[in-house]
Order: C-alpha cells, then sequence, then structure tokens
C-alpha cells in the first residue's frame, strides 16, 4: 500500500478497492483509515471503518477477522447516540458470527440487531437483519421460527418493495394452514 496519511483518502481507496472485489486490500486500507481516525479522537468515523472492514473481511472469507474488526463497535455507536450504525454493527458481528459456526450467539445477535434497528425507525434494515436470522434459522432447522422470523421482519416494513409483497403473500399460506388445523 502506497502511503496514504489521510483518512477520508484511505477510505474511498479502500471503497474503490471494495467495488473492485479486491476485499483484502479494501479491509487493510478502511483498517489504515480507523487508525487515522483514532489518531484524530473521531471514534464515530474510526468504528465505521472498522465495520466497513469487517464487511470486506466477509467477502473475502476471513471471518475471524470480520468478527474482530466488527468487535466493541456497537458499543461506540451506542455511546454516540447512533442506533443506525449500532444495529448494523451488531449485525456485522452477527454475520460474521454465523460464519464462524457459533450459530446460537449468531441468532442472538441478529434479534438484538433487528430491535436496534426497529429503535431507529430502520424498518427496511431490520427487514433485511430478519431475513439474515431467517436464514440462519431455517439452515438449523427451525422452518417454522424462519417462517414466523421472516414474516415479522416483512410487517415492520412501511412500504414493501414488489418482491417483499410476493413473499409476504407467499409466507402466509403456511403459516395460515399451520394455524388453521388448530382452531
Amino acid at each position: 500500500m502506497n502511503e496514504i496519511t489521510d483518512p477520508g483518502k484511505l477510505s474511498k481507496e479502500a471503497k474503490s478497492r471494495y467495488q473492485k472485489g479486491d476485499y483484502l486490500e479494501a479491509a487493510s486500507h478502511y483498517q489504515a483509515a480507523q487508525r487515522k481516525f483514532l489518531e484524530l479522537n473521531d471514534r464515530l468515523n474510526a468504528a465505521e471503518m472498522a465495520n466497513n472492514a469487517s464487511v470486506a473481511y466477509l467477502q473475502a472469507d476471513k471471518a475471524e477477522e470480520a468478527y474482530s474488526a466488527a468487535k466493541g463497535t456497537p458499543e461506540v455507536f451506542a455511546e454516540l447516540g447512533d442506533l443506525t450504525r449500532q444495529g448494523m454493527a451488531v449485525g456485522n458481528l452477527a454475520s460474521a458470527a454465523e460464519s464462524l459456526g457459533k450459530e446460537h450467539e449468531a441468532s442472538d445477535l441478529f434479534q438484538q440487531a433487528a430491535d436496534i434497528l426497529s429503535q431507529a425507525g430502520e424498518d427496511q434494515l431490520r427487514a433485511s437483519v430478519m431475513q439474515s436470522l431467517s436464514m440462519l434459522q431455517l439452515k438449523t432447522g427451525r422452518q417454522l421460527q424462519a417462517l414466523t422470523t421472516m414474516q415479522s421482519g416483512l410487517n415492520g416494513v412501511k412500504r414493501l418493495s414488489p418482491k417483499q409483497s410476493f413473499i409476504k403473500k407467499l409466507l402466509r399460506i403456511p403459516i395460515d394452514m399451520a394455524t388453521r388445523g388448530k382452531s
């Protein structure tokens, strides 16, 4: 890496590398930007860079590094009162935990992220997190729970995309069938 010392330029270079699919270089640049922001005592941007590095590491199939990069960032965002970024950071930790095979921890973190994003009024982001939780539940053999999780995620969305609307209608079928047999 050539010697860029401005954290903003490092961040732009990282984003460029990420968009080109050079995820490890992107993560390296994001972490360099994180260190520079910390030197400037800019905790918000430092935590943002750490989360970006986490996402880049996940894309590069480096789950341990992704988990390590995101660790501690939700607390920074919570201290600074940024619920949206806090929820996203918890979601990044959840994704990394899932990639590490820590399904129980990932499930708890996805639920925590969804709750925080709900408090922040981020219905689309919450729906995305609930979709990730639902996929994890499917993977771990909890099919009915996965359906209700996905349904719950979509119920909170004010403006459903056509795809989300279609999925929501499809989800009603097995849920209606399951509940009809109980009455």
